[in-house]
């Protein structure tokens, strides 16, 4: 079986433009929300988002390719071009054809969508943008990148909600090791922090209402949870072959090792109540990279600070280790930076990544007041140096998308 492992790391999120600056502001237990300042939220139930700061599109596109390209795409060109650069990979002399390029979103360029209505809605149909399509449609994410470097092995997007980029990963994942690749460039991005889109979540009552305390809104396992914040950003992996990338000396964050999917079939946004789906995504996982459960000592769970969502997960914990669940690390990245929707599984999977290359996991801040019903060690007194030797990253979405993936600590051939 050909192995993968991750070679570069691109990101844009809400406490970091950089894979340090994430990774610093995260063991620090930094809170990347605040109140929303892209439109005027005053009548919206919720008014609070984890928003990417500091993000300057021209320093990467033209001014042609930013009137032709949604927020979103602009996140992932950035991203993209971050990893490939961390990466080393000289585009000069890979094999462009042996590269392919799978990402994930769950909503796509909603803000365009939304522009654009308007002008049709105020000017008329020949006023729209002949670029509304390419700009509003998901695949676009990993065409962009395609287009913009060459690379013309297997390209396309997922999009199965929360869990998109997680299962990009893992179908990144597939391709490498059924040789029709050697490199994939693979992640997700999203930004939906735009009015129709915090609309809708606002009518369905998913999102935090704590607008008076943005900081302490997300608190995934705390008994006065009410809601998940929004956020939105990018991550790009570079996954390549294990032994390509050892040949050119690459430097490897860590192995990627299996990936589980599952569906729950129960609802179209609540989970199922046992956690029945999202434990056989974790038990897929073990089983496809080889792992029992003794051998995990770390989860960076989906953790979205819902009250029905951290009591499934919770148990589903419990149902894959047993008696092994209570000495498991668990941790929740969205209490700082929001629940990133379609790309919350990239971020996540590179904070595993991380966790692995420095033995260290980061606190799940804001738990105040633990729910009883969620009982385990989720790091709420703080980060600590673990020694990891594999770690699950999950990822489960409205619809009952559930992904899992198993992340490992690399070992050259020297140790």
């Amino acid at each position: 079986m050909r192995r993968a492992v991750i070679t570069g790391i691109g990101v844009l999120a809400p406490v970091g433009n950089t894979v340090e600056e994430l990774w610093q502001n995260l063991k620090a237990g930094v809170s990347g929300v605040s109140t929303v300042d892209r439109f005027d939220a005053s009548r919206y139930d919720s008014r609070i988002a984890a928003q990417v700061k500091g993000f300057d599109p021209s320093a990467y596109l033209d001014k042609k390719e930013l009137r032709r390209t949604d927020v979103v795409q602009q996140y992932v060109i950035a991203a993209a071009e971050f990893a490939i650069k961390d990466a080393q990979l000289d585009l000069d002399r890979v094999d462009k054809e042996r590269v392919g390029v799978v990402t994930g979103s769950g909503i796509g360029g909603i803000l365009s969508f939304e522009e654009q209505h308007s002008i049709l809605i105020t000017k008329g149909p020949s006023k729209v943008s002949p670029f509304f399509i390419s700009m509003m449609i998901i695949d676009m994410l990993s065409g962009l990148i395609s287009l913009r470097y060459g690379f013309k092995g297997p390209n396309y997007c997922t999009v199965s909600a929360c869990a998109s980029s997680a299962q990009a990963i893992g179908d990144a994942l597939r391709i490498i090791q059924r040789g029709e690749a050697e490199i994939v460039v693979t992640g997700g991005a999203e930004a939906a922090i735009t009015e129709m889109a915090f609309a809708g979540f606002c009518s369905a009552r998913a999102l935090s209402t704590r607008n008076d305390q943005p900081e302490k809104a997300s608190r995934p396992f705390d008994i006065d949870r009410d809601g998940f914040v929004m956020g939105e950003g990018a991550a790009i992996l570079v996954l390549e072959e294990e032994e390509y990338a050892k040949k050119r000396g690459a430097k490897i964050y860590a192995d990627l090792v299996g990936c589980g999917m599952s569906a729950d079939a129960y609802h179209v946004t609540a989970p199922s109540p046992d956690g029945e789906g999202a434990a056989r995504s974790m038990r897929a996982a073990l089983k496809d990279a080889g792992l029992s459960s003794e051998q995990v000592d770390y989860v960076n769970a989906h953790g979205t600070s819902t009250p029905l969502g951290d009591i499934a997960e919770t148990m589903a914990i419990k149902s894959v280790f047993g008696e092994l669940a209570g000495s498991l690390a668990i941790n929740s990245s969205k209490s700082m930076i929001g629940h990133m929707l379609g790309a919350a599984g990239a971020i996540e999977a590179v904070i595993a990544a991380l966790s692995l290359r420095d033995g260290f996991v980061h606190p799940t801040i804001n738990i105040e007041n633990q729910d009883p019903q969620c009982d385990l060690n989720y790091m709420r007194d703080g980060g600590k140096a673990v020694d990891i030797r594999f770690a699950l990253s999950n990822s489960f979405g409205f619809g009952g998308h559930n992904v899992t993936l198993a992340l490992g600590k690399h070992i050259d051939s020297a140790g």
